[in-house]
């Protein structure tokens, strides 16, 4: 998916910025996916929140700093809308609109017979076929006005913005390109990150339905320089363990209330969720992971990048995100 506000295409970074950090990944190659170059830079408090910019000029003055240290001046850039900025909406439509006349059917009937939770929104669509009189299409939307103000961002910077993606679908092409999907399955996708866990389920390799659980769990996690390597930062948890613990098993609940919202109220008990994956940026992801194997009883996949030649056991998890941007084809 692309929200229709850019188009071209050529060799391209791909950036993910969150509320607490920036992250790029330039690909070697696609298939399989291989990293060439890849680089982050965590963000002070208050910078970003629940995905929308608060300081326009702080942030545009550190990925400066970023595209000098990364040595990406002037390249194009794909990017991730933030979650929290982000809705899918099954709709239904006359059989009879064209596929090239959906868009601006779409955009007739916004705040009459189609609602969504914000105005002026940018959206792109799916068709998910006709049964009679009506067909059925996905939306994913964002507000227009955010999607806008990232990419501004980009190109106050000197950075040309050719697409922009939703979380889900970057990390789901991974998956797919590592082989661990399958058509008949229902997969819910779990992105935990610091600042926010994000939940998609898939039937048939479609994203169907998504909800983002925004939480605090950036407080008490301070950014530090990585022992024995001055160049390196990681972030460290200085509260309570059993604070943190508590709201982990909050969010392992919200996980599974969306397991049966699925099964119960979305498919009338006719599906549930058959695997789960787990990816994200959280520093605890391990322990996260092990968690939810043992508590929700489904089985869970996780994502692994090897990068030939590299000393590294595998490519950090909290790249899989920028990478799986990178896979998507810019129409």
């Amino acid at each position: 998916m692309a929200f229709s506000l850019f188009s071209g295409r050529s060799k391209v970074v791909n950036i993910v910025i969150n509320d607490h950090s920036i992250r790029y990944v330039e690909l070697k190659q696609k298939n399989p996916a291989v990293p060439l170059r890849f680089g982050q830079r965590f963000l002070p408090p208050g910078v970003i929140s629940d995905g929308k910019i608060q300081d326009f000029d702080t942030l545009e003055n550190i990925l400066d700093e970023c595209i000098e240290d990364w040595k990406i001046a002037k390249r194009e850039v794909r990017f991730i809308v933030p979650d929290s900025l982000v809705m899918i909406r099954k709709v239904s439509i006359p059989a009879d609109v064209k596929e090239d006349e959906i868009h601006g059917y779409l955009y007739l009937e916004l705040g009459t017979a189609i609602h969504l939770p914000f105005e002026d929104p940018v959206f792109d669509i799916v068709s998910l076929g006709t049964e009679g009189k009506q067909q059925e299409v996905l939306v994913f939307a964002s507000p227009e006005k955010y999607v806008t103000e990232y990419a501004d961002l980009f190109k106050a910077v000197r950075l040309k913005p050719i697409a922009a993606d939703i979380s889900p679908l970057a990390i789901y092409r991974l998956y797919r390109q590592s082989d661990l999907a399958h058509s008949s399955e229902v997969l819910l996708s779990v992105q935990f990150d610091l600042d926010v866990v994000s939940m998609c389920v898939f039937e048939e390799h479609i994203p169907v339905f998504m909800r983002h659980i925004p939480g605090d769990l950036k407080e008490n996690w301070k950014v530090k320089w990585s022992k024995g390597d001055s160049s390196e930062q990681e972030m460290v948890y200085e509260g309570e363990i059993s604070e943190l613990t508590f709201q982990l098993e909050d969010i392992y609940r919200d996980i599974l209330k969306l397991m049966d919202f699925y099964r119960y109220s979305l498919s009338q008990g006719k599906k549930e969720v058959t695997k789960i994956l787990v990816n994200g940026d959280h520093p605890m992801l391990g322990r996260i992971i092990a968690d939810i194997k043992e508590q929700l009883e489904v089985p869970v996949d996780t994502l692994t990048v090897n990068i030939p030649g590299s000393e590294q056991d595998s490519f950090p998890n909290s790249f899989h995100l920028a990478l799986g941007l990178g896979l998507k084809e810019v129409q």
